[in-house]
Formats: structure tokens, C-alpha cells, sequence
């Protein structure tokens, strides 16, 4: 499945700009005010008003093929630029903001970032610990988010205008963005693992999963990565470095109250709570948990299998570059997030960037790097 899945991508992106572009941002111009009439957020709302302006410029330049680059420079300001730039002064962004900046203060004064007894939506605190650094930093939390993001991409030599103008992109980067330096840590972490770097994939993969457990699927396949190309002591140097560096910002609060720990982390995203999250977007495991008797179990039976299989195919057939690593990854997380009993369209942005990784850069064909055991293999 997966092949066939690898094909049909590969066939997609190789189409000329010419015959994409254009309806692209066309699509993206209908879009944006659709999202805007749908939702009842204020910041939403805001946000499709000033990018289907955007996005319609975009549609209009790339009908042009020397204008082609200034679309996308429209389509990055009226998607991105301006309605950040309108939000933030104006003070309008998601309840994610208001946690993380409300964490990142009660990490300051009481030395945790949770509160104990959470019971309305705005007490819980989903995120790992290491997102209250963003809370702590001076201004707009959603700024140091969208830079961490786009450091992250740039640092893993991904630089595509279209990605930060996609729509699944762009309206994080606008209202919230709590998981972009998520997931751009994550692609940064691949890109070392292929490139035979397994400290420091293993410190930055290790800081993405002390942010945010979605972080966590990564390390696996980045191991699997790293033992196809250098061997299994440099992946244990890894999983060491990277489990290091999530326990020990982790762990203290966890230990520290391990009731509240639970019920912020592992039972408010889950569904298990008698409060309801707000992510809610109606996505398949949200449907089954919410209409189907026993349908919590089912939607967790069915990411437990989904887990399973991509790590059965991770074993089976281990990523031999970046690129293939992030394609199993967007595949396996993009399962998950179809699955989760509490999700919402924002977690698509995991597989979207992902895959970006893995189609938006060139392949290269893998070398062996010869370190460790695969060195002494070569020379018996």
C-alpha cells in the first residue's frame, strides 16, 4: 500500500506548475471564506476575510509564469503576513495562546506548569512541559512559535513559499501554531539522522517530544533510520541522548504530581475527562467516540492497530534517507490524527509537513555511512 501511496505523490509533484499553481491558490481562494463562514471563532473568521483576498491575488499572478514567484509572495502576505501582523495587535488568537502563556506563568510562580484540579476547558493543559518555555518568552507567544517553526524547516533545507501559504499552515501560524515547532523539530530530527548525526538528532527529537507527545512516533523511526544506515550503537547513542533530554524535562513534573500530570497530558486529549476538549473537528475517531456506543475503545483499539502496522512496515523495511523516514511518519500520523477520539483539522498539519519533507527536497540515493558495527562488517 504504502508503494502505491509513494507513486501516486511522486506523480502529483512532478506535474509542471503550470497546470497546478493557478487552481491551487484558486482552491485556497474558496477555501479561506468558506472555513470563515463555517467557523464561529473570531480569529478564524478574521483570518479567511484576509486570505481569500490573498489567495485570489495569488490565483490571478500565477496565471503568468514570470509572475509565478510574486503569487506566492501574495499568497505568503495575505495569508500570513497581514492577518498576523492584524491579530496579534488586535489581541485575537486561540485558547491554545492564553495555555501556553498561562503555563508558562504558573511555571514561573509555582514551579508547574499545570494546574492540579483542572475543570473548565481553560484549566487543562494538554502540552508537555517544554511548551511553557514559549509561555515565558516576552510577547506574543504565537511569534516564537512561527519562528521555532520556520528556524526548524530552514535548518532542515526546506524552503517552500507554498507550504507556509497552505491553508493547514498558515492558520496555525496566524491563530495559534502550538504544533509547528512540533513538527518542524521533528523534520529537523530526520534530516540529522540521515545525515549520520545521531547526537544531535537525538537531542533535538528529544526536545520535540518534551513539547508535545505527538512528538514521540519520530524517535522510532528515526532509529530505524539510523540503524539502516550506520548501525545499532549509533541509534542506542540516540535513543539515549533523546530520551535523556525529554526525561529530564519531563519527568520532575510528572513525579512532582503525578494525578494532575495525568489528567492535563493523558486523559483530557484522550477523551477521558468528564470535560470536553474543544478539538472537535469531525473527523472519523471523533464521529466514532461521540455516536458510536463504546466508541472511545474503538477509536483507541484502532490506533493501537494503526500504530502496529506502521511499525511493522518500519521494521520490515527500514527508511534508508530523510525522505523516507518522513513519508512513513506523515503516514502513520496522519492515521493517527484521522483516529484520535479528541482531534481537529489543525493536526493535519503533521503529515502535510511531513510529506513536504519528503517530496518538496530532492533525493538523494543513500550511502552507507560506515560507523560503528557496519565498519567492522566491511572489513571482516
Amino acid at each position: 500500500m504504502t508503494k502505491s501511496v509513494d507513486r501516486y505523490l511522486r506523480h502529483i509533484l512532478s506535474l509542471p506548475h503550470a497546470r497546478y499553481e493557478p487552481c491551487a491558490w484558486a482552491a485556497c481562494a474558496i477555501a479561506a471564506p468558506g472555513f470563515a463562514l463555517a467557523s464561529d471563532l473570531r480569529p478564524h473568521q478574521t483570518w479567511g476575510a484576509m486570505a481569500a483576498v490573498g489567495y485570489t491575488v495569488a490565483a490571478v499572478l500565477a496565471c503568468g509564469a514570470r509572475s509565478r514567484p510574486a503569487a506566492r509572495v501574495a499568497a505568503v502576505a495575505g495569508a500570513v503576513v497581514l492577518p498576523l501582523g492584524g491579530l496579534t495587535a488586535a489581541g485575537l488568537g486561540q485558547l491554545e495562546l492564553t495555555v501556553v502563556e498561562r503555563s508558562g506563568h504558573l511555571l514561573l510562580t509555582t514551579g508547574s506548569p499545570y494546574v492540579a484540579d483542572p475543570g473548565a476547558v481553560a484549566d487543562f493543559n494538554p502540552y508537555l512541559p517544554g511548551m511553557a518555555l514559549f509561555g515565558i518568552l516576552p510577547g506574543d507567544s504565537r511569534w516564537w512559535l512561527g519562528g521555532a517553526f520556520a528556524a526548524a524547516l530552514a535548518l532542515a533545507g526546506l524552503r517552500l513559499a507554498w507550504l507556509l501559504a497552505c491553508p493547514l499552515v498558515a492558520l496555525p501560524l496566524v491563530v495559534g501554531g502550538i504544533d509547528l515547532p512540533v513538527v518542524g523539530l521533528m523534520c529537523l530530527g530526520l534530516v540529522l539522522a540521515g545525515q549520520g548525526r545521531p547526537g544531535r538528532a537525538g537531542l533535538v527529537l528529544g526536545a520535540a517530544a518534551a513539547l508535545k507527545w505527538t512528538a514521540w512516533p519520530a524517535l522510532p523511526v528515526a532509529l530505524a533510520l539510523i540503524v539502516a544506515r550506520q548501525g545499532g550503537r549509533p541509534a542506542l547513542g540516540c535513543a539515549a541522548v533523546a530520551l535523556t533530554t525529554m526525561s529530564t524535562a519531563v519527568l520532575p513534573f510528572a513525579l512532582a504530581d503525578p494525578a494532575g500530570f495525568y489528567r492535563n497530558v493523558v486523559a483530557f486529549p484522550l477523551g477521558l475527562t468528564d470535560t470536553t476538549s474543544p478539538a472537535a473537528s469531525p473527523l472519523p475517531g471523533h464521529l466514532l467516540a461521540t455516536y458510536v456506543p463504546g466508541g472511545t475503545v474503538i477509536t483507541l483499539a484502532l490506533l493501537a492497530a494503526s500504530a502496529l502496522l506502521i511499525a511493522a512496515s518500519v521494521m520490515a523495511r527500514p527508511p534508508q534517507t530523510a525522505q523516507a523516514a518522513a513519508f512513513r511518519l506523515a503516514l502513520g500520523l496522519g492515521l493517527a490524527m484521522t483516529l484520535m477520539p479528541a482531534t481537529r483539522f489543525g493536526y493535519l498539519v503533521y503529515p502535510l509537513v511531513l510529506g513536504a519533507l519528503a517530496y518538496g527536497t530532492p533525493r538523494r540515493r543513500p550511502t552507507l555511512i560506515l560507523t560503528g558495527e557496519t565498519r567492522e562488517k566491511a572489513l571482516a
